[in-house]
């Protein structure tokens, strides 16, 4: 008989999918928020025969008590196959994990991209920017296993795509630099300062989000599919399949695409872990170089949860999809997009077409991970002060625009391409990351030679 801890793990379960129903992107049906008669759907599977691959046993609940015991990830799919939970809501949860943990370990160290920039350009110090490389290099290292083991398919994310937009990733990236600077930060440090207790970092986050949406939906996205995006390169007229680095290694050396996907990642990863490490007192300080290596670690599981669990057959239309993800494929951390699909789910609430997804269960999770931490240290602070003047609200609220409209331009920010493009040694994601560290410099270079 299944035992009391499946029959409690089934309850919680189908608790969370009551909750945070999900309706799937491709066939529009699922599980509704409202569903009233979900739980007895979900235990009418108890006394069920047993699917082929089960483990023996009375119902698909036997696997976990069964003799034969199933991974973490075959339980999921498990119960997934089966109708006791929604394979969406597993990932959309997962995603809230992830950003919680994301979240308190950022305002832990005190993680910020435009700090480290910031301390390099204005003070010549490189802690924090040692501090960035070290996700950089584990996120780098982690993915690129992930695909040579083929536990994800990497060349299937938007980052890996034939046709590679240099124009809208320059821009877009240079402008989300220049926004960011202005605004005092980026998206991840905005929401981690409103988990902290900033009220105008909301505004910022506000601002940014309509931008982004703008961008993606309104006014601004005329502008970017008509004049930025197709200024494009066809990578696949030069014989590659997409922008990766090592597929452009593997043309030119003869070596097979695994041999070159290992060659890219050594010499990258190893090389920033090499110059990382060199430092003697950035070795001597553990809990920057640990949370950074978590943090890197972080976006590892953020691929393998959209690209491994999350990749499953869809019950209706016995298709292979990604589920719960915003670009209907694999995806990691990323936070303009999400700022602006979380929003719309506000704004648009009884729209039962909308649900939420990955990236904004990541958005929402890092906000409250960093609140749960500030708590926790005892750092937590309402700051209701406002914009010091008029030129810095117009200076912060015009940083705000531009971290939508560049973020979304360039697909990814300092996160999204910075650490997760990166991550798939994209092309695409070099080029939006020198725009943004440009951007960045340029804007400091300028504020101190006004002031």
């Amino acid at each position: 008989m299944p035992s009391i801890a499946a029959h409690r793990n089934c309850i919680i379960l189908c608790f969370l999918t009551e909750f945070f129903g999900y309706e799937n992107p491709i066939t529009h049906t699922g599980y509704s928020k409202s569903s009233l008669g979900i739980l007895d759907a979900k235990f009418s599977h108890i006394q069920e025969s047993p699917r082929a691959g089960y483990a023996a046993g009375p119902g698909p609940l036997h696997m976990c008590g069964s003799a034969t015991p199933l991974s973490i990830e075959a339980q999921i799919k498990a119960f997934c196959m089966d109708g006791t939970i929604n394979l969406a809501t597993v990932v959309i949860w997962g995603g809230l994990a992830l950003g919680l943990m994301f979240g308190a370990i950022a305002n832990k160290i005190n993680f910020c991209t435009m700090g480290a920039i910031s301390d390099v350009v204005n003070m010549e110090h490189w802690g924090r920017m040692r501090q960035w490389l070290l996700v950089i290099a584990v996120a780098l290292i982690g993915s690129s296993l992930l695909h040579y083991f083929g536990l994800v398919d990497l060349s299937k994310s938007v980052y890996q795509r034939p046709i590679l937009p240099w124009l809208s990733m320059l821009l877009g990236g240079t402008l989300f630099g220049v926004g960011m600077t202005l605004a005092g930060g980026c998206v991840n440090k905005n929401l981690i300062r409103v988990g902290g207790g900033n009220l105008r970092s909301l505004v910022v986050l506000i601002i940014t989000a309509i931008a982004a949406y703008m961008t993606m939906k309104g006014l601004f996205a005329q502008w970017r599919a008509s004049y930025l995006d197709p200024v494009s390169l066809d990578l696949t007229a030069l014989g590659l399949a997409n922008q990766s680095l090592p597929g452009l290694l593997s043309k030119v050396s003869g070596l097979s695409n695994g041999a070159a996907l290992l060659v890219c990642a050594g010499v990258f990863g190893l090389g920033l872990l090499l110059f990382i490490f060199k430092d003697a007192r950035f070795r001597s300080n553990v809990t920057p170089a640990l949370g950074a290596a978590v943090l890197g670690l972080l976006v590892v599981a953020a691929w393998y949860l959209t690209g491994h669990i999350g990749y499953g057959e869809n019950p209706e239309t016995l298709e292979t999809v990604y589920f719960a993800t915003n670009t209907r494929t694999l995806e990691a951390l990323s936070f303009v997009a999400p700022t602006a699909y979380s929003l719309e789910l506000l704004m648009l609430w009884t729209d039962k077409s909308l649900r939420a997804t990955f990236g904004v269960a990541t958005a929402v999770g890092v906000g409250l991970g960093s609140w749960m931490y500030a708590l926790a240290s005892g750092n937590f602070r309402w700051k209701g002060e406002g914009f010091a003047s008029f030129d810095d609200l117009r200076t912060q609220l015009l940083g705000a625009v531009l971290m939508g409209f560049g973020g979304v331009t360039a697909m990814g920010c300092t996160v999204g391409q910075g650490l997760s493009g990166i991550s798939t040694l994209s092309l695409g994601s070099f080029i939006a990351l020198f725009g943004i560290i440009c951007g960045a410099v340029a804007t400091m270079k300028y504020q101190v030679w006004r002031a």
